[in-house]
């Protein structure tokens, strides 16, 4: 089963008054690409983070976080009630000395002064904590894969409705392929005979005709088109960790395609060589987002 780089996870864990919140989302890239935010108490514990979500998610641009919310009635911070009565003291008295009106809100002012407002002290981070944390973040990154596996049941659903086409549309080149090489034969000798006479080696002809023929010959691309649509299929029931082969599967299906192309010499055949090269753009498409 193959699992999509497309993914997201969020689980929050209460500890204490807190609320640890780990969330992850990703996409697809070329390699693992990690972008975080973690909050200071949490911060001595990215590199081990870090090694975590890419021993799991292996591919992909993600996006981490992981914060710290303080559940009602708790707070950081503080009012240093005598710093803020000194201050209320000192404007009172220079406003009557110096004949100037009060302020008309206390607070506004008198709370934007130096030290009036402390800081919590800074917190370390204790075993409980980081257990809490750690499980916020395992279940995070277990959900986003959750995620990855959908989405990759979803893909490989499209897939293989693609291959059934384009497999659909090359058996469809038949019919068209049978009528072709008389229709080749009758246009080259009347163009001879229309330009040069009926004089001519007929001999000849016959061999310069064969020589051309076998040139547009497409037995051998149908077969290894053929090949490379059950090889994608084959490829698609590995576990994960495929998309770069299937990559590579689709570029060769659309060389063949496009050698099809150039030798089919028929309308017909072209227009059905169009319709592959489309379900082959949307395999091309979603393949970006496989693992």
């Amino acid at each position: 089963m193959i699992q999509s780089m497309t993914g997201y996870g969020k689980c929050p864990v209460k500890f204490g008054n807190r609320t640890f919140t780990a969330e992850i989302k990703s996409l697809n890239s070329k390699s693992m690409d990690i972008s975080t935010r973690i909050a200071p108490l949490f911060r001595e514990k990215e590199l081990e983070i870090r090694s975590l979500i890419t021993a799991s998610l292996e591919r992909g641009k993600c996006d981490f976080s992981l914060t710290i919310e303080e559940n009602a009635g708790t707070a950081s911070q503080s009012i240093n009630e005598d710093i803020l009565s000194g201050y209320i003291s000192q404007i009172r008295s220079i406003a009557d000395r110096q004949h100037i009106d009060l302020p008309s809100d206390w607070f506004q002012t008198v709370l934007r002064l130096p030290d009036v407002i402390s800081q919590a002290p800074q917190e370390q981070l204790t075993d409980d904590a980081w257990t809490a944390a750690g499980k916020a973040v395992e279940d995070a990154i277990r959900r986003l894969m959750d995620f990855r596996t959908q989405e990759g049941k979803a893909l490989e659903a499209k897939f293989r409705e693609k291959i059934s086409n384009i497999r659909e549309l090359l058996a469809s080149v038949g019919p068209f392929e049978k009528n072709r090489v008389e229709d080749i034969k009758k246009r080259i000798r009347e163009s001879l005979e229309s330009n040069i006479g009926t004089e001519y080696d007929k001999n000849r002809f016959e061999q310069e005709l064969i020589y051309y023929i076998e040139k547009l010959d497409i037995n051998e691309e149908k077969q290894r088109l053929s090949n490379h649509l059950d090889y994608f299929l084959e490829t698609l029931e590995n576990d994960h960790g495929q998309g770069k082969k299937l990559g590579f599967i689709a570029q060769e299906m659309g060389r063949e395609i496009n050698t099809l192309g150039s030798k089919s010499n028929q309308a017909e055949m072209q227009n059905i060589v169009v319709r592959m090269k489309d379900e082959l753009e949307q395999i091309k498409e979603q393949v970006l987002n496989v693992m």
